[in-house]
């Protein structure tokens, strides 16, 4: 006869995949964020942000909405394309929409929300939505597998900026020769290249 596991150890990877989705989730939000502002300096942006204050309540709610539903197809797409052998297209695909997308929604969200909140449904809802999010969210970030996971994807970004700096073209050297192999060989090829047309 099998022993049962116990519910913690049988939700252990639940909490660990939820962890990891928060925290990736909160980074595509976060970055969204800076996307949406730095775009939000161009003056015809700028000029339809404006618009996009001033739509009436349910007209706020279809340019909330829309966004969400217009990246839909694009990801299923991008799901079939992973399943058809085209993993780095499909992934790239999804990864390129979720950071777009999060980007959109979040600028939507700050734009729209006070107009949204005149509805009384959608106030009501909102208010539900927060409180249950937070309430998640405090359980998710009080666990043990939240902060393993956050410190396992801390130590990935900080391997892959130092794996970005080694791939960078180092300084010119007191000798005036630089030290990246790739910026060597790419002016031995230009050097032979100017001598073969003189």
């Amino acid at each position: 006869m099998t022993r049962a596991l116990p519910r913690s150890r049988m939700f252990a990877p639940l909490v660990y995949l939820a962890a990891v989705v928060l925290l990736v989730e909160e980074w595509c939000w976060d970055a969204g964020m800076r996307l949406a502002r730095a775009l939000a300096r161009w003056p015809a942006l700028a000029a339809l942000e404006v618009r996009v204050r001033l739509l009436p309540p349910y007209g706020a709610l279809c340019a909330f909405v829309l966004p969400g539903l217009l990246l839909l197809p694009v990801k299923v797409l991008a799901l079939i394309a992973i399943a058809h052998g085209h993993a780095l297209s499909g992934i790239a695909t999804i990864v390129v929409a979720k950071v777009g997308g999060a980007a959109i929604v979040a600028r939507l969200y700050v734009l729209t929300l006070p107009t949204l909140l005149a509805v009384g449904w959608f106030a009501r809802c909102h208010g539900w939505f927060m409180a249950a999010k937070t309430r998640c969210l405090d359980y998710l970030r009080s666990s043990h597998a939240y902060h393993l996971t956050g410190r396992a994807l801390r130590a990935l970004r900080v391997g892959f900026k130092r794996l970005l700096r080694r791939l960078r073209p180092r300084p010119a050297g007191t000798d005036g020769r630089h030290a990246s192999r790739t910026a060597r060989v790419l002016r031995r090829f230009v050097v032979q290249w100017r001598a073969r047309r003189r």
